[in-house]
């Protein structure tokens, strides 16, 4: 955006509006230096409500967690259409359509393209909320600015979506609904999950979030890991006081209103 001076206005406001394919940016210039107040088109009056795919798990409750705490910070709506894993509904040609590989969650943006803009994977969808929704960076770092704390956070979601989801998916899977009980494969992805919650507790010694500076910001990578760590007692974990650094950054993140709220979806 340009910049406009004018000869004795130094204590003056002024306001310049601009319309952008991602929305509306508002931009003040002010005595003291500027501040911005970015719109998306999902917060506009304009703007039609996300459409929500999903069901009641860590992949659905990680990203319904983010569209809470989106629609609190910058009032976005979305719809949430319940999906029924149990009877396979996630495997129909319809749902097929939204995401190939059958797994919720989903997401439908109908402020992008005629027929709207699909996304699929959990992690992938947070990246794309933050990265048309979070104008004003309150929940992911500025990659142009911030590069470091970028990276950080990426590689925290990638920890969790490639190491804490699938194993702790497994051992769900064999403690809950495995057909016969295999002694081995419950320990190996029991270990492996409590191995991975020891290098979440050795990241967050001294820290309150798991990405950015000194004690960190809550970003995305939080969001990404909780609703997984937070149902540790599905597989057999009972308690975190083993990870005393992990079980308080449970008990801080689950204190977040919308975090409370994104947990109850659908």
């Amino acid at each position: 955006m340009s910049q406009l001076h004018l000869p004795g206005a130094r204590a003056a406001t002024l306001a310049v509006l601009v319309a952008s394919c991602e929305g509306v940016e508002a931009k003040l210039k002010l005595s003291s230096g500027y501040t911005y107040a970015r719109y998306s088109t999902a917060t506009s009056p304009s703007g039609k409500p996300l459409q929500l795919y999903t069901a009641g798990t860590p992949n659905g409750h990680k990203v319904s967690i983010f569209l809470e705490e989106l629609k609190e910070m910058y009032g976005l709506s979305y719809d949430v259409h319940p999906i029924d894993i149990s009877t396979g509904t996630q495997k129909e040609p319809w749902f097929l359509a939204l995401n190939p590989n059958g797994r919720i969650p989903a997401l439908v943006d109908p402020n992008r393209g005629s027929q709207g803009f699909k996304v699929f994977e959990s992690a992938a969808i947070l990246l794309y909320l933050a990265q048309h929704y979070d104008t004003q960076r309150k929940f992911a770092f500025d990659p142009q600015t911030r590069p470091e704390d970028w990276s950080e956070m990426l590689q925290w979601i990638f920890f969790t979506h490639g190491g804490i989801g699938p194993m702790q998916g497994q051992a769900n899977h064999f403690v809950r609904f495995a057909p016969e009980d295999i002694p081995y494969a419950k320990k190996r992805y029991l270990d492996e999950t409590k191995r991975l919650y020891g290098v979440l507790n050795m990241r967050l010694s001294g820290r309150d979030w798991l990405a950015g500076l000194e004690r960190g910001a809550y970003s995305i990578a939080d969001m990404n890991a909780f609703p997984w760590v937070s149902g540790h007692g599905f597989c057999g974990i009972e308690t975190l006081d083993e990870w005393p650094h992990v079980k308080a950054w449970i008990e801080r993140t689950a204190e977040r209103p919308a975090v409370q709220a994104g947990t109850q979806v659908p």
